[in-house]
């Protein structure tokens, strides 16, 4: 079998990215605008941890320098950043268990960012490839089975014989599951609780990628 996998809340903790980038936001505000360190980060403490939207903006608001300019400049230090994000434990314990399988990546998002993170988690070693789907065009995105016919060309199989992990039943299985591939839901991270009509759905769901092991992809094989 063929296993695919997703990246983010799925080889590691999204949250970690998002903590990494505001870091790096800070280390930036506090050296740029002369700023005591510990005077943003007591800030960010006593704002709504769970509220990520205009976080940007309210720290500069706070420090009254804001701008679009510097609104900018801080997004674009935390998509370009290196990020200091691990795999999980499940995720190391599951690639090493699986090292004998071929395996590939299939990622949306900002092309560079995303690419930061393979590169920070060390996946180029471990992945055949890592397709970025914001490199063939936004149309091609998930739910576009696009990038997963293309692993199916490279490894010359059929789709039956490609497994997909993903956390997203938004977009992560629907495209792909008429066309035969099999499918597998991690139900962790941002989408965990998102419940969607039967064609969204995994053909399986797991708590934790120690799931995913030879027994399970044999009882793919013999579907």
């Amino acid at each position: 079998m063929i296993i695919v996998f997703d990246l983010d809340d799925v080889l590691y903790e999204e949250k970690l990215f998002y903590h990494s980038g505001i870091d790096a936001i800070v280390n930036f505000i506090s050296d740029e605008y002369k700023i005591p360190k510990n005077k943003i980060l007591i800030f960010l403490k006593n704002r709504n941890k769970e509220n990520r939207k205009k976080i940007i903006d309210d720290i500069l608001i706070n420090f009254n320098i804001y701008s679009k300019s510097r609104v900018r400049k801080c997004l674009s230090i935390y998509r370009m950043h290196l990020p200091k994000i691990k795999l999980s434990a499940d995720a190391k314990y599951c690639l090493k268990n699986l090292k004998k399988n071929i395996c590939y990546i299939v990622t949306d998002g900002n092309k560079i960012v995303q690419l930061n993170k393979i590169k920070a988690l060390g996946l180029e070693k471990v992945m055949k490839k890592c397709f970025l789907t914001s490199n063939y065009g936004l149309k091609n995105a998930k739910p576009s089975p696009y990038c997963f016919l293309k692993i199916c060309n490279i490894e010359n199989v059929v789709p039956k014989e490609v497994v997909y992990v993903g956390d997203d039943p938004n977009k992560d299985f629907v495209g792909i599951k008429p066309l035969g591939f099999q499918t597998v839901r991690l139900l962790k991270g941002r989408y965990k609780n998102v419940i969607k009509p039967k064609k969204y759905q995994s053909d399986i769901v797991i708590n934790s990628l120690r799931e995913l092991n030879l027994k399970l992809l044999k009882e793919f094989e013999i579907r």
